[in-house]
């Protein structure tokens, strides 16, 4: 028997800049109470999960301002309003790796912090990779790590690779690029 869902009375934003949009729902539950949920929309998310032709796999670490801490992930960003997930992904790709692919596929899809936030995140597998030069905006600054897919499991278990989206996307893709 499928769960009952909630009544959506009202939507409202609250707050809006170029990454998202706070928001506030009035809503109803099936037993006729009312209540109110916050949350932020996105347009969604791509990763990048780039395979090298030797089958290592390349991450990036970067400052994260939030945590005060650098932060080995794989590429990934916003899609901004107007885009693709696909296109988001050639463009991350290229602006963090300074790689484009010649093969870019859908892995699967998750959302992050689903209590939070609508936002999906579809994860890619790039291969033949090109070298097409780094293009960081203002706010980036990378160091690429070319990683096999061992050293990634074990960086993941003793908590160098400490990033939700990064692990979440290994999970989806780790079987199809490892082996």
């Amino acid at each position: 028997m499928p769960l009952k869902s909630w009544k959506k009375i009202s939507e409202a934003v609250i707050a809006r800049n170029s990454w998202w949009t706070y928001k506030l729902d009035r809503y109803e539950l099936p037993s006729g109470k009312p209540g109110e949920y916050h949350y932020v929309h996105t347009h969604g998310s791509a990763m990048v999960v780039p395979v090298l032709p030797d089958g290592r796999l390349l991450l990036v670490n970067q400052y994260r301002y939030l945590v005060g801490r650098e932060s080995l992930e794989f590429p990934c960003g916003g899609v901004k309003e107007g885009s693709t997930h696909e296109r988001t992904a050639y463009e991350e790709l290229a602006e963090e790796t300074g790689y484009a692919a010649g093969r870019l596929s859908l892995a699967g899809r998750f959302n992050p912090y689903n209590g939070v936030t609508n936002e999906m995140c579809h994860v890619y597998i790039a291969r033949d990779l090109r070298h097409v030069g780094m293009k960081p905006d203002d706010t980036e600054e990378f160091e690429l790590e070319a990683l096999t897919a061992a050293d990634v499991d074990a960086r993941v278990g003793d908590g160098v690779i400490w990033d939700g989206m990064t692990i979440a996307g290994w999970a989806i893709v780790k079987a199809k690029v490892a082996g």
